[in-house]
């Protein structure tokens, strides 16, 4: 069977290793309907490279494949958006831009109201700030795509618990939150940031709010026939609080992800495109002190334990730097720690090892629920044996 697979090793791998972690990548593309990438980086050079399978979805693993995956694939990363937006926040920690101890309304001064009046941006990073949803919403056919319109109603309004309490992913609103505080720090959105920041001068492909002439290299997002979010939870009341979080992933009636909206839009929460290899090269260049993206005291802050636990809504284990997921009781990041990075819905995961110097990223356009998926987990404790 043509699995449409391809590999390359640029070297720092042993051979026999090598081939493990193509057979352990050659097997979950030979289940696939979809297509993947894994990319392992060192100091910002390629370690492995995998690419295989479609970037549309077939009718079966052994249908033909009509586009295949390839090093200049791009597809939608989901919440890793996220480890991006904590990567431009460190940023600009080290241009003196912004103070994560800083009350949020020294920059964003509306929101104070509902009670917010002490909340710092490191509790809008750590996600304890307790507005896991935007009420209420903004008017309009497609109210996720307005960032101000979400920030004014989030200023607005009232946490569910008191700040710094609990610990709760914000799936959607700390895209909000952020995008709202680093126009208010800096002057400019979010995708401009990133432009500068990161895409511009490291070379990366990365990018928030896509030109149109890159929409061809962009793969077609499906879920599985099998896809759930939220797996660790059975608690039907706040079943609906996540439904409500997440409504366009549940909703089988909208595909946002593939709208031109998301594309052009600036989402930060979970509207980043890319491709394996520029966020594998990001996660390595931050995980070699002398990388030169951020500075190694503004990486530590970003890297140390700001807020942990069981999730007070989704009832999974949690740990959070500014921004960044940190290793986890679950092995998210593998079997290596410590580690940090970003998740993303239906299977991606990017980021990094820094007491290896190494930075790696799956991405894919088939959507897995989290109690199902391997991919990410077998890659990673495959490639923890040779580096």
């Amino acid at each position: 069977m043509d699995l449409d697979f391809e590999s390359h090793n640029d070297g720092g791998l042993p051979p026999a290793g090598f081939a493990g972690l193509r057979e352990v990548f050659a097997r979950h593309l030979a289940a696939a309907q979809g297509g993947m990438a894994f990319c392992v980086y060192r100091r910002g050079e390629p370690l492995a490279r995998f690419y295989g399978g479609s970037t549309t979805r077939r009718t079966a693993p052994t249908a033909e494949v009509e586009e295949a995956w390839s090093p200049k694939t791009m597809a939608v990363m989901f919440s890793g958006t996220k480890g991006v937006v904590a990567t431009v926040a460190a940023m600009l920690v080290d241009r003196g831009m912004l103070d994560v101890r800083k009350r949020v309304a020294e920059y964003w001064p509306e929101f104070a109201a509902g009670g917010k009046e002490a909340v710092t941006v490191a509790q809008l990073l750590s996600h304890t700030v307790g507005l896991p949803y935007v009420d209420p919403e903004p008017e309009g056919d497609d109210p996720q795509l307005d960032n101000a319109g979400n920030a004014r109603a989030l200023a607005a309004q009232t946490p569910l618990w008191e700040p710094g309490r609990k610990v709760a992913y914000h799936a959607a609103t700390y895209g909000y939150l952020m995008t709202e505080v680093f126009r208010r720090a800096t002057g400019k959105p979010v995708g401009q940031l990133i432009a500068e920041l990161i895409r511009e001068p490291l070379g990366l492909e990365i990018y928030l709010g896509l030109p149109a002439e890159l929409d061809p290299r962009v793969a077609t997002v499906f879920r599985s026939d099998s896809y759930a979010i939220s797996t660790f939870l059975q608690d039907p009341e706040r079943r609906k609080i996540v439904e409500r979080m997440y409504r366009n992933l549940v909703d089988p009636d909208k595909d946002p992800f593939n709208s031109i909206g998301m594309r052009r839009g600036e989402m930060s929460a979970g509207g980043g495109i890319g491709t394996a290899d520029a966020m594998a090269n990001l996660y390595s260049r931050l995980a070699d002190p002398a990388g030169g993206v951020v500075s190694p005291p503004a990486l530590a802050d970003a890297t140390t334990t700001w807020s942990e636990g069981v999730d007070a809504i989704n009832d999974r284990p949690l740990r959070f730097g500014l921004g960044y997921e940190l290793a986890d009781p679950i092995g998210t990041y593998g079997p290596v720690a410590p580690a940090f990075g970003h998740s993303g819905a239906g299977g991606g995961l990017h980021g990094a090892w820094p007491g290896k110097n190494v930075g790696f990223s799956f991405l894919t356009n088939e959507m897995l629920a989290e109690n199902q998926d391997r991919r990410a987990k077998d890659l990673l404790a495959e490639l923890a044996k040779l580096v």
